[in-house]
């Protein structure tokens, strides 16, 4: 009888698991969480909101204003490294992006959803963790960016459409001899904000040679501002898609493809509005590939 009963345990321990599986694959995601909008300015805030990201052991490592009425600040943490570390090109997933926008009379403070960027880089952790930290620190009014959401496991394998690339499609901007070499060559660059680049954070992962920078782009058809200007129209704003990243692993330094980097931060944008930036993934490639130091 004994028996049975635990191998009737074992049964149902397994079916509650595959079911849970099944939910995680099919949950429904949207790239951003708004987390508050009231009356008020960036300057009034933007203290509170680090002391309280602080609160929750989430590191602030860089942090900028992209253009007038917006900030973004830059976290990580033991974690997120830890989580990072764990799959191909996982440095991506090593930060999570806070914005503060002032859109007209209000403030929004909105954040990346950890649970949406780790299915869009792959990563094995689900994040969730991390997407509890930022709901302590900062609240959860409600998930945007997408007006019906997509599926995990669609995510996973993501693309705009037909002949538009993948999150393995990386884009290979230089290769050195070596990470140090690499890394020295893109710190020199970027501190001579070659391009009119600027860096906002550098990430190491501690056990592997991959450093995730944050560069924002100020010039070009691929300006940060020039961008939003275009693709940031709703209600709602997606300021947290900033800044753009670049990615030096093992010595070669790689980028998202803008084509992917855009439309998986703007997954309803329509093919009329992509034409309208249709010269920003070229833009901001040259651009990065300047800070990479492309022989």
């Amino acid at each position: 009888m004994r028996k049975l009963t635990l191998n009737l345990f074992f049964v149902i321990t397994a079916l509650i698991t595959v079911v849970s599986l099944a939910g995680a694959e099919d949950a429904i995601l949207k790239p951003y969480v708004l987390a508050e909008s009231m009356p008020g300015t960036i300057d009034k805030k933007l203290a509170d909101v680090k002391t309280a990201l602080g609160q929750q052991g989430l590191q602030v490592v860089g942090e900028y204003a992209p253009y007038k009425g917006a900030h973004v600040i830059v976290v990580s943490s033991d974690a997120l490294k830890k989580s990072a570390e764990k799959s191909d090109f996982g440095g991506y997933g090593a930060v999570q992006r806070i914005s503060l926008t002032e859109a007209g009379p209000d403030l929004q403070i909105s954040y990346t959803n950890p649970l949406y960027m780790a299915q869009v880089y792959r990563m094995k952790d689900s994040l969730s963790d991390i997407a509890g930290e930022l709901e302590k620190a900062l609240g959860k009014k409600t998930e945007f960016g997408s007006k019906d959401g997509l599926k995990a496991s669609k995510l996973r394998k993501y693309h705009y459409m037909v002949m538009m690339p993948y999150f393995t499609d990386q884009v290979k901007l230089a290769t050195y001899g070596s990470q140090e070499e690499a890394l020295k060559t893109v710190e020199a660059n970027l501190a001579a904000k070659k391009g009119g680049t600027l860096k906002v954070f550098r990430i190491d992962l501690p056990n592997k040679k991959e450093s995730l920078f944050g560069v924002g782009l100020s010039e070009g058809d691929g300006a940060d501002a020039t961008v939003m200007k275009v693709t940031d129209l709703g209600d709602t704003k997606h300021t947290a898609h900033l800044p753009y990243d670049l990615l030096v692993s093992n010595g070669t330094v790689y980028m998202l493809h803008g084509k992917f980097r855009i439309a998986s931060s703007f997954p309803d944008l329509t093919m009329g509005t992509f034409m309208k930036i249709s010269g920003a993934p070229s833009a901001i490639e040259d651009k990065l590939e300047m800070v990479a130091g492309e022989k």
